[in-house]
């Protein structure tokens, strides 16, 4: 077993000026290096059947790599076998997170990680402390790995009689990883809607989304603790923010397109409608995935939609958003504020000023980063105002979901959504934390009285 600095002894000079950056923009510098090396190779011969401009492949590659699904070109068509696997790796890597595959590679090679390079994987795990690392990447490689390989498998039932061994293993791989790692890239070009009432298919999909979508750190305290009365605050906000978000969106989605003729309606019974609502309600909020046509939407599904895709998925997972915790958190403030308490709690447990403070600032970096996305969109773009809002907040969430209006946008506007699921991707809070000078106060002035409301 080689020593802690081991790992930096390979390292030049400049390379170690990098690893002394603050850890959140270590990360960013990991994913942005990911999205120019996935560019350079979506250019190169062979990987796709007709030739990409550079703005196809950056799009392409910032959004497999930031697991979003927002796509110019299909996936199906335009890219070759090679092209397509080269698209899998690059979901699997920006899903996992770069900095938690490379410490897969290097626990494999019996190395260990220096304090720098804990400290940026702990941001790349949303983690508040170093403690237990390690064990919660080895819960992730066993994680990652049994749930594909099984979605693989259950999926293979239906698509390799209906495509072949070859054709239909791929094709069962590539979408139990993207459903995984929520994101939301399909080989049919109008996605999964030939799909939308088959039960088998529907329902090994919704598993993955959920598992990828779900958190890791959940995962693993629900495996060893399984007492309610043992899960930590976190995690039984998250579970109970998922069910509530995933039964709210069901109902919601069943009743504003029941008789829309060209989502709902199309399906004869009663079953299939329910079990179309149920995909769409947990794809529709992290992973983008789709078996019904997403331009036809109504207007108030597709901004009911929107604020699904904001909340998005949980902590330490492949999802993106603002995270159901933080929502939860948001829940218990105003609640509390209704009650006239001062101290905002819930299961017995109360949330911290500091959470609390975090989860506000999450939130309005996130609501900046959205609403400038859709002024630059609005004032450079052709379209409906709501379909360019559509198409920027799903960029922000990293859901992938789209009205049909990525495709007709010009290079700057396509620039604008690269720019979107990057920070989305990374987080708004991370680049707030980047930016940021870390000082403690050295001075506590009195309060102030601020009128509100």
């Amino acid at each position: 077993m080689k020593h802690w600095s081991s790992i930096e002894a390979p390292f030049t000079a400049a390379q170690r000026q990098v690893i002394r950056l603050p850890p959140t923009a270590v990360l960013a510098l990991l994913f942005l290096v990911l999205i120019v090396v996935a560019t350079a190779l979506l250019l190169l011969p062979g990987v796709t059947t007709r030739p990409f401009t550079w703005m196809e492949a950056l799009f392409t590659a910032a959004s497999a790599v930031t697991v979003t699904g927002l796509a110019v070109v299909d996936a199906g068509s335009d890219l070759t076998r090679t092209g397509q696997w080269l698209l899998l790796a690059f979901i699997q890597l920006g899903g996992l997170g770069i900095m938690t595959f490379t410490v897969m590679v290097l626990a494999l090679l019996g190395q260990r990680l220096g304090i720098r390079q804990q400290l940026v994987l702990k941001e790349d795990l949303n983690q508040t402390s170093l403690g237990d690392l390690m064990r919660l990447v080895v819960v992730i490689a066993a994680v990652v790995g049994a749930a594909e390989a099984a979605g693989t498998l259950a999926l293979a039932v239906r698509l390799v009689p209906e495509f072949g061994w070859g054709e239909g293993l791929f094709r069962a791989l590539f979408h139990a990883v993207s459903a995984f790692n929520n994101a939301g890239i399909a080989l049919w070009p109008d996605g999964l809607v030939r799909y939308a009432t088959d039960g088998w298919v529907n329902f090994v999909l919704i598993a993955m989304v959920l598992l990828g979508s779900i958190g890791f750190s959940v995962i693993d305290e629900v495996a060893n603790r399984r007492r309610w009365r043992a899960l930590s605050l976190h995690t039984r906000l998250t579970l109970v923010g998922t069910a509530a978000l995933v039964v709210w969106a069901t109902v919601m989605f069943a009743a504003l397109e029941w008789h829309n003729p060209r989502t709902l309606g199309q399906h004869a019974g009663v079953a299939d409608r329910l079990l179309v609502s149920l995909f769409q309600a947990v794809s529709f909020r992290t992973a983008g995935l789709n078996t019904v046509d997403v331009s036809a939407l109504t207007d108030a599904t597709a901004f009911m939609t929107m604020s699904q895709m904001f909340i998005g998925g949980s902590s330490t997972s492949t999802a993106g958003g603002i995270k159901v915790s933080s929502f939860m958190v948001l829940v218990i403030a105003t609640l509390a504020f209704l009650r006239g308490s001062t101290s905002p709690s819930a299961f017995g447990r109360t949330v911290s000023t500091v959470d609390m403070l975090r989860v506000l600032a999450l939130v309005f970096l996130s609501l900046i980063v959205a609403m400038f996305g859709v002024f630059l969109l609005v004032a450079t773009q052709e379209g409906s105002f709501l379909d360019l809002m559509f198409e920027a907040v799903s960029a922000t969430g990293t859901t992938g979901l789209s009205r049909g209006t990525t495709t007709r946008l010009d290079d700057f506007g396509r620039g604008v959504l690269v720019v979107i699921m990057f920070l989305g991707r990374i987080g708004p809070l991370a680049l707030g934390l980047m930016l940021a000078r870390g000082t403690a106060d050295a001075i506590r002035y009195p309060e102030g009285r601020v009128y509100l409301g």
